[in-house]
């Protein structure tokens, strides 16, 4: 792709340690970088955006697990990706965790109105009071809607970075009834796993990218968090799950919205090399993302 920025985001500020150990996500853009993905997209310049420490703090105002550390992060994340979008180029951030989410969404905000196609095998959309973890990750698309504690959710007084009624959430394969009603009680666009396949994702696509139009958006952004494909292709993820999409069916649908002119950007989440010792997995991720990018 013409214009491609990877801006790398080695964030893991947003997950809570697990077994005593440090998640692993921050090590992505380094690994990815290693087995060849850089060579494979040839991007016009790498941006690498260092975070905070990582610890375990819960911040008491918010109640959300490293929310000081989060917001000034998301803020100089947010001055890359808008430098990035106002030079008329396209941004691919590459995580850590899926807080990164906010930095993008920021970044967004701050150059114009946009729509959000967010891809993940969970919804991320729950509150403080309702998470187990307290860990921003597991709340990014409540965040950037305008939801939850505004210390998070309202940096720069920008909220909503991107309005409800402008997100498609897709993949969802976490089913209790009080997590989903979270999400169907909003004005998002929501399919979960199931009602994707049912629908058919091609139509799902056509549908957001009729809806960009006709909300005369400036474009919208891609999240991918790859936990929404198929455990047995990619298990190198927090918080593993039976089923998922097989590589053709998120081919399908990245190749359909990178069609498009609207994009603007794309975001990658959680793949942890800690979790993929051979590297095995993430050479067939690097292999089938690369084919999703026009030549």
């Amino acid at each position: 792709m013409k214009n491609l920025i990877i801006i790398e985001a080695p964030s893991n500020l947003g997950l809570k340690q697990l077994r005593n150990v440090e998640p692993g996500v921050r090590k992505l853009p380094a690994w990815l970088k290693a087995r060849g993905l850089h060579d494979v997209l040839q991007p016009q310049k790498v941006i690498h955006v260092e975070p905070p420490p990582y610890s375990m703090h819960l911040d008491k105002e918010s109640g959300v697990r490293n929310a000081d550390a989060i917001v000034s992060y998301s803020k100089t994340l947010s001055e890359e990706i808008k430098t990035v979008l106002n030079a008329g180029q396209f941004p691919l951030v590459i995580g850590g965790d899926c807080s990164i989410l906010i930095g993008c969404a920021l970044g967004l905000r701050s150059v114009g109105n946009f729509g959000l196609f967010f891809i993940d095998g969970h919804t991320d959309f729950v509150l403080p009071h309702f998470s187990e973890t307290k860990a921003a990750a597991g709340m990014d698309l409540a965040l950037i809607s305008g939801n939850g504690p505004d210390k998070l959710a309202n940096i720069n007084s920008l909220k909503p970075y991107i309005a409800e009624k402008n997100i498609f959430a897709i993949g969802n394969r976490y089913l209790q009834n009080d997590y989903v009603k979270l999400i169907t009680d909003s004005a998002i666009s929501y399919y979960d796993l199931h009602n994707l396949r049912a629908a058919g994702m091609k139509h799902i696509v056509k549908k957001f990218l009729k809806k960009v139009e006709s909300h005369n958006l400036d474009g919208f952004w891609i999240h991918l968090d790859v936990d929404v494909l198929n455990n047995e292709v990619m298990p190198c993820v927090d918080s593993p799950q039976p089923g998922g999409l097989s590589y053709e069916e998120l081919r399908s649908i990245i190749r359909a919205l990178l069609s498009s002119s609207k994009i603007k950007g794309i975001n990658i989440t959680i793949l942890d090399p800690d979790l993929d010792p051979d590297g095995n997995y993430s050479k067939a991720f690097i292999e089938n993302f690369s084919q999703m990018f026009p030549a």
